[in-house]
């Protein structure tokens, strides 16, 4: 009897993944949806004031929904996921820095509707995964920027002018890697550079774990 009531309770309580329901894990990503998630080369998408832009995968399909899942509907466990998905990728790029990782900050306005910086959960998960040190605290964002998602290129970058403020009293000399969910037109990498840039900080890496195309 005991047995069958912990089989019950194991059958109601377990995991279903997020995509395509299936409780065979108890996972929150079963290992066959993950496995459909594809990198992009191992060379940099684009190149920012001399800075390498790295993107994991096209924005598009599973890798879309886990990002959506995670930034907008409250599924923190996916972090897990895409820091994982942002690692495997991050592995076959040959530099052997011992890095900072920054996640890309969100104005406060933003925090306090959304309750979390979702890309903050997946550098906590990044850096458990790779040893780097994780500094939430080196760059903020203090302007209000508007939603991205419907400007051009230009009116994006006048979106984010002076949207972004450097600590100074932080390390400014180790090796910054700044961690992103999407690079579209790479506005939002350019202000961070330029501001970190403009800080001293000189030794700059970009990973987005999505673009738009390959």
């Amino acid at each position: 009897m005991k047995n069958l009531f912990l089989s019950l309770l194991d059958l109601i309580y377990r995991k279903k993944c997020y995509f395509c329901s299936s409780s065979k894990y108890s996972l929150k990503m079963c290992p066959k949806c993950y496995s459909e998630l594809t990198f992009s080369g191992a060379k940099p998408c684009r190149i920012i004031d001399s800075v390498n832009v790295y993107s994991c995968g096209i924005y598009e399909k599973t890798l879309q929904k886990l990002i959506r899942g995670l930034k907008y509907h409250k599924q923190k466990e996916l972090a897990f996921y895409l820091a994982e998905f942002m690692n495997d990728y991050w592995q076959k790029i040959n530099d052997t820095r011992d890095f900072q990782v920054v996640p890309t900050p969100l104005h406060k306005n933003r925090i306090k509707k959304r309750k979390y910086n979702h890309m903050e959960l997946t550098a906590e998960e990044f850096c458990k995964m790779t040893g780097y040190s994780l500094n939430t605290e080196l760059i903020k964002r203090i302007k209000d920027t508007k939603p991205q998602y419907t400007l051009t290129r230009k009116e994006r970058l006048i979106n984010l002018s002076q949207a972004f403020e450097v600590d100074i009293s932080k390390d400014l000399s180790k090796p910054v890697l700044i961690l992103d969910d999407i690079c579209t037109t790479g506005a939002t990498f350019e202000e961070m550079i330029k501001t970190l840039q403009n800080a001293g900080i000189k030794e700059i890496v970009c990973l987005a774990s999505s673009s738009p195309c390959s």
